[in-house]
Parts: structure tokens; C-alpha cells; sequence
């Protein structure tokens, strides 16, 4: 095993309501990445995913907030901190972000380099303006960005431009963790294409050290990270290969998901698209037993009862169900 880059044990956040209420939208995630590796999150909307990326970061802020466990970035436990030392000495050069709707999430009124001074100052205030412009020039070629985009305002670029562009800001301190929440979507396929490529290129220079990808397309996943997890009402259901998650799914959760998209690949030609019926449950009132019970068909009176524990192997592999991998198998090869 490398050297872990981003250990989270029993991650626990939740969203408080104008009338009050809590929605427990993270509810005891667990996962590792190691230096040079990439980790793919999928699952449908509302399930979790941007809330867990947020949490990751250890930046709380209402109405998210904080219930426990441990978050611990290349050594460093972000989890104890004060929200101003992370905000200074942890997001950014530790654990960098991009979030939904990047496109629009620069300023049209400021000049892109404007943005990369305001990053680099906020952690080291005495660099200077030539130190910044000729840091930014050389890593926007190295990412095949030409240097004008820095003088340029964000309604002179393209969506496939601006996206690129806030994953260079992003990453202009070569952050040990790298969350991208939905990098590409509402880009067209060209552009898609050119942002994993860049974001490759940035694992393969060595500008971030280890990735989390989200996203609710699994084909996409299968071609840009080395695990999947499927998240599923605020937990994770299933964790496995990208190859695992896209051809051999255990978790009827992850079943259903995939037979609900079509996936490009060799292999898949025959598969049927079906749909996963029903909604997810409330998670002001998460259900006592498993959270996909109402809407598995292979439930049980026990998996409506009693809440499954998350299933570990000697791989790698894991998943939370009360049956065992070979009644899955059984129950799927009878359909």
C-alpha cells in the first residue's frame, strides 16, 4: 500500500433546517485514497455527494455542520482545527476544491490572474506580482492553457475555457487532495474530453497528489479513476474497482444504477436499461433499517428492521447489505 494522502473514519455532517430540523446528508463515510491514486463517487441526485465533498474539506459553514469523526490529510487531522487555520493553512495547498458549476464560479468583473493573486496571497501575502504571473504562465502552458487567458475576463472564454481554467486556479498550489464535484458536466463531449485530459495530465506531472472524482456518470468514472464508490441516502453502499462497479456490481443499489444508464463499453451490448422505482428516503427521518429497503426488490423483513453494516474484504471490496455476495449472485442470475 502507498502512502495515504486523505483518511476519513466514521464522517458524520449535517444540514439544520430554518425551522430547525437536522438532515443527516453525510452519515458515517469512511474511505482512504494513496498518493497517485483516484477515487470516483457516484450515485443519483440528493444522495449525498456534493455535501460529503464540502465535508471533506473540514470547512464548515451554515447551515453544514460538523458531528464527528476524523478527516486526516497526508498526516495532518483537518477534523480538530480551527475553521480559520484550515481555511489558511490547509484549503488550497492540502485539499483543493472545485466545485458544481465551476463556470460560474468567477467573478466576470476581475481578470483571471486576478483570481490566482488572491489564492496565492491568502497563504503566502509577501509574493510578488511577477513571482505570481510567471507561476500561473507556466503552469497554464504545462496544462495547454495559453498565457493571454490570464489577462482575459471570464465572459471572453468558452465553457470548456472557463472550466479548464478554474481547475488551474485550483490546483495552482499543487494540493496534496484534489475534490472535483462534477467537473464536466453541461460541457458538450469535445470538452469533456479535454477536461479529464488535463485533469490526467495533472496526476501524471505531479501538480495533485491523489483525486476525488464525483459524478452520477459511471461510464465517465470507469475511464478516469481506479475506485468507485456508490453513495445512496447519505451513506456509502458499495466500494470496489472502477471495472468491478461498471461490470460485476454487488449492492442492488449499485445494480440498479448501472442498469439505469447505458455504458459504453465492451461487454454491455446486451444490456437491458431498467429502473430503480420509488425515491430515496427523508433524511430528517432516516429509516431504521436499510436506507434502499423500500425501494430493493429482494428486500427482506430484516432489511426493513435492522440497518445493514458496510461488508469488508481482503481486496478491497466492500458493500452494506444483509445478504451474502453469493445470494446477490443467485437472486441476480434468476432474473
Amino acid at each position: 500500500m502507498g502512502k495515504i494522502m486523505l483518511e476519513v473514519n466514521d464522517l458524520k455532517t449535517k444540514y439544520i433546517t430554518r425551522f430547525h430540523e437536522d438532515v443527516y446528508a453525510v452519515d458515517g463515510v469512511s474511505l482512504k485514497i494513496e498518493e497517485g491514486k483516484s477515487l470516483g463517487i457516484a450515485g443519483e441526485s440528493g444522495c449525498g455527494k456534493s455535501t460529503l465533498a464540502l465535508s471533506l474539506m473540514g470547512y464548515y459553514f451554515s447551515p453544514l455542520h460538523y458531528i464527528s469523526g476524523d478527516i486526516i490529510v497526508d498526516g495532518i487531522k483537518i477534523s480538530d482545527m480551527k475553521p480559520d487555520d484550515v481555511r489558511h493553512k490547509i484549503l488550497g495547498n492540502e485539499i483543493a476544491y472545485i466545485p458544481q458549476a465551476a463556470m460560474n464560479a468567477l467573478n466576470p468583473t476581475q481578470k483571471i490572474i486576478r483570481f490566482i493573486e488572491d489564492v496565492i496571497h491568502a497563504h503566502d501575502p509577501s509574493a510578488s506580482k511577477k513571482d505570481i504571473y510567471d507561476l500561473a504562465k507556466q503552469r497554464f502552458e504545462v496544462l495547454g492553457l495559453p498565457p493571454e487567458v490570464l489577462q482575459k475576463h471570464a465572459v471572453e472564454l468558452s465553457g470548456g475555457m472557463k472550466q479548464r481554467t478554474v481547475i488551474a486556479i485550483s490546483t495552482i498550489l499543487s494540493p496534496k487532495v484534489l475534490i472535483a464535484d462534477e467537473p464536466s458536466s453541461a460541457l458538450d463531449v469535445t470538452s469533456q474530453k479535454m477536461v479529464i485530459k488535463m485533469m490526467r495530465e495533472l496526476m501524471e506531472k505531479g501538480f495533485i497528489r491523489s483525486m476525488i472524482f464525483i459524478t452520477h456518470e459511471l461510464p465517465l468514472l470507469y475511464n478516469v479513476t481506479d475506485d468507485i464508490m456508490v453513495m445512496y441516502a447519505g451513506q456509502i453502499v458499495e466500494k470496489g474497482t472502477a471495472r468491478e462497479m461498471v461490470f460485476d456490481p454487488i449492492h442492488p443499489y449499485s445494480k440498479g444504477l448501472m442498469g439505469s444508464i447505458i455504458v459504453p463499453e465492451a461487454g454491455t451490448r446486451d444490456q437491458k436499461l431498467t429502473a430503480i422505482p420509488g425515491t430515496p428516503p427523508n433524511l430528517k427521518r432516516p429509516p431504521a433499517g436499510c436506507r434502499f429497503a423500500e425501494r430493493c426488490k429482494y428486500a427482506t423483513a430484516e432489511c426493513k428492521g435492522l440497518a445493514p453494516m458496510m461488508k469488508n474484504f481482503d481486496d478491497g471490496r466492500s458493500y452494506r447489505c444483509h445478504r451474502s455476495v453469493e445470494q446477490l449472485r443467485e437472486v441476480y442470475a434468476d432474473e
